[in-house]
């Protein structure tokens, strides 16, 4: 296990001063919990379209399809991201990182799906994985309105 110094106070030698203060915290949680950072998971959107269509939007900039692994298993919904050129983007030829912000690491997102949700279609076009959704809900299990009845004697009474 490797031990990294940590610092709530800003190291002005560091070129990384104008950085993300969240990325930062972020890591430094993830290096005491042995979790991976929140920050290093792609962004989404989830959008309902109507009653029955929803869409899932990833933020994947720099995936090609064939990097990418979709799965449906027991309900859950897994969206892998696997780069086979890692070290290509991170290692640019660069004399200097002034920032370094864009990150090009595996994620793994996992979505737990009602039985009534199916996924229909996925497509990735300019660094967004779009995914669409039917949940089409059985007639016997919407809601319902009850009407309420009154009866004919009582229409009577109140109109006296």
């Amino acid at each position: 296990m490797s031990y990294r110094s940590l610092s709530f106070i800003p190291n002005f030698n560091d070129h990384n001063i104008f950085s993300n203060r969240f990325n930062q915290i972020d890591k430094m949680f993830s290096t005491l919990t042995g979790e991976k950072p929140i920050s290093d998971t792609p962004t989404y959107n989830l959008c309902q379209i109507n009653d029955i269509q929803y869409q899932l939007t990833l933020s994947i900039p720099g995936y090609k399809e064939e990097e990418l692994d979709i799965s449906v298993h027991n309900n859950q919904l897994s969206i892998q991201g696997k780069k086979e050129d890692n070290k290509n983007h991170n290692n640019q030829e660069c004399s200097k990182w002034l920032h370094k912000g864009i990150i090009f690491n595996n994620f793994s997102l996992n979505f737990n799906l009602d039985h009534k949700i199916k996924v229909k279609k996925a497509e990735l076009s300019l660094g967004l994985l779009k995914l669409d959704f039917e949940c089409n809900i059985p007639e016997e299990e919407k809601p319902k309105k009850i009407s309420i009845n009154i009866p004919e004697d009582t229409k009577k009474i109140d109109k006296k």
